[in-house]
């Protein structure tokens, strides 16, 4: 089974073998070992699912090399093991502003994510930069300690929703959190600690669920609520650090800034000094350790491209999660996003394709793949986002229903030639259901026009 290439001897030949241990390569784990319930995220060690799933072994190493030829992956530390099925799920790393900058850190797993409160416990600024989920929920999280929050887009949340729906958001930013309610318990598997002098090679832990900052507690140094200041527009100029301060023209930096550790010019003419800078701009898929010496095809976006049975270019190798990029005809309502929830589908679906082929069944391409649905919360408040949302790949063949109650919900609807193909639903709306309904059965809904969001009509009850 094993190559002329292979450092070492094949090990063992697995049926499976499942590369990742975030979301999509545990969903894929058990779906593999015969298991169908629903799954949660929360942090549990890997030592669970073994007791879980007798036929599971798990390798606490990281893969140093792939060869598709003789079916066999390499560990970080020698080991070798053959494979008949591999899903690669090995997530995405963050896309940092700075590498090797110790002012600059980027937050992707629970590790980096307790390194950001140890720091922000002793910090007065920070300045976060991004527009994505983390970058969301963190300026809403930290306390204590001053935000300055730099954007590209003219609005915050560019990627899930629009200018109104940030208008209806930003207020939050000014008045106090409510207190926390129950605490959250998702599962989440992680690895046990490697033992002391094992060799390492620097990986991305599992992407941070959408409860990360839960029981973290993200306060600063000072007796101060919450202050964020947001900077629209704009994008990193510069990062220079107090020990870079040479030049007189650097020095007036400090002059007129204060002292801080670091300072960041925006391309809007602003600098800022700060304790450090968290970039959030986003993940690149994690592709490195399987592209040598394999022809894998990739997308534009650097994902492995898969099929619509989760297959990658090469024989018998599958991919799943943020790694992958979806390279079918996707359906009308659903579009790829680098989130858990579709990690979660990916994975749990690209074992189902594994074990069918094992078996020659044929497999259908799943449903969850009809139409795009994502649940969470930003601002304390739940957001459900379905279908083409913000309009995505419509041009101007749309329009929109707003109804929008400030402090309590935001309800957009996307209609094309009369009919539901995307919504946004901030707040405590139950409408989901309805709307996912509506979206999926095509209903024409021309002759409702603005009462269709009308507070005064049961919606639910009218499509029930």
């Amino acid at each position: 089974y094993c190559g002329k290439e292979m450092a070492g001897k094949v090990e063992k030949v697995f049926k499976f073998v499942v590369v990742g241990g975030g979301i999509a390569g545990v969903t894929c784990v058990e779906q593999v070992s015969k298991t169908l319930e629903e799954f949660d995220v929360e942090e549990r060690p890997s030592s669970v699912l073994e007791e879980k799933f007798p036929n599971l072994i798990v390798i606490h190493s990281a893969v140093k090399s792939l060869h598709t030829e003789s079916h066999s992956v390499e560990t970080a530390d020698g080991r070798v093991f053959g494979y008949e099925k591999l899903c690669i799920c090995s997530g995405g790393r963050p896309k940092l502003l700075t590498q090797e900058n110790p002012h600059v850190l980027g937050i992707r797993d629970t590790d980096s994510a307790q390194e950001f409160q140890k720091r922000l416990s002793k910090a007065k600024r920070i300045v976060v930069v991004g527009n994505g989920g983390i970058a969301l929920e963190l300026v809403y999280e930290v306390e204590g300690c001053e935000v300055i929050w730099a954007v590209k887009d003219k609005a915050i949340g560019n990627t899930f929703f629009d200018a109104g729906a940030a208008q209806f958001l930003i207020p939050s930013l000014e008045v106090d959190k409510p207190e926390k309610t129950a605490p959250c318990k998702r599962p989440r598997y992680t690895t046990e600690e490697p033992a002391a002098g094992a060799s390492q090679i620097f990986t991305p832990g599992s992407a941070l669920g959408p409860d990360w900052h839960e029981g973290i507690d993200l306060q600063g140094a000072e007796q101060v609520s919450r202050r964020v200041s947001v900077e629209y527009q704009c994008e990193v100029e510069k990062i220079v650090t107090s020990e870079e301060l040479h030049n007189p023209q650097q020095q007036t930096l400090r002059l007129e800034n204060g002292s801080w550790p670091v300072y960041i010019q925006l391309t809007n003419g602003k600098t800022f000094g700060c304790d450090f800078v968290v970039s959030a701009t986003g993940v690149v898929p994690n592709t490195e350790p399987f592209l040598h010496g394999n022809n894998f095809a990739q997308a534009d976006d650097g994902g492995l491209q898969v099929n619509d049975q989760m297959m990658t270019s090469e024989p018998d190798v599958y991919a799943a999660g943020d790694v992958c990029t979806a390279c079918w005809e996707h359906s009308p309502m659903w579009q790829q996003m680098r989130l858990w929830t579709q990690a979660r589908q990916m994975g749990w679906y690209a074992g189902r394709c594994m074990v069918s082929h094992i078996l020659s069944e044929p497999v259908e391409l799943d449903f969850c793949f009809e139409l795009f649905s994502h649940i969470t919360k930003f601002f304390n408040y739940k957001v459900v986002l379905l279908g083409k949302f913000n309009g995505q790949g419509l041009g101007s063949n749309h329009e929109l229903l707003v109804r929008c109650t400030k402090g309590h919900e935001y309800v957009k609807v996307v209609l094309s030639g009369g009919r539901m193909v995307g919504a946004v639903l901030i707040g405590e709306t139950d409408l989901e259901e309805t709307f996912e309904n509506l979206i999926l059965n095509q209903m024409d809904l021309t002759q409702y026009g603005e009462e269709l969001l009308n507070p005064d009509i049961d919606i639910e009850d009218y499509f029930d």
